[in-house]
């Protein structure tokens, strides 16, 4: 008998189909907002950008366990985080 298959056919798994979603779409979101700012970068109506396209997921998923109260430092590329914490401007 496989130990590791039986151990995992007891686990139940389940997603709540409107965060699933909710969290699609604050992806995607972001993911748009990156590509708008480049856009304003390579067209010259803007100086400077870094973007946090490539890092939605991680940031998505972290924003589900941050509490009011906990302290964090400020990385250049979480905009998705701030979005999913809504704490934007």
């Amino acid at each position: 008998m496989d130990t590791q298959s039986s151990a995992f056919s007891d686990l139940e798994t389940s997603f709540d189909r409107e965060e699933v979603l909710r969290d699609y779409r604050l992806a995607c979101l972001s993911r748009e907002v990156s590509i708008l700012g480049r856009r304003e970068v390579l067209t010259g109506k803007a100086k400077f950008g870094i973007f946090g396209d490539g890092k939605e997921v991680p940031q998505v998923a972290l924003a589900h366990y941050v509490r009011k109260g906990d302290w964090r430092a400020g990385y250049y590329r979480d905009q998705t985080l701030i979005f999913a914490l809504d704490m934007g401007t």
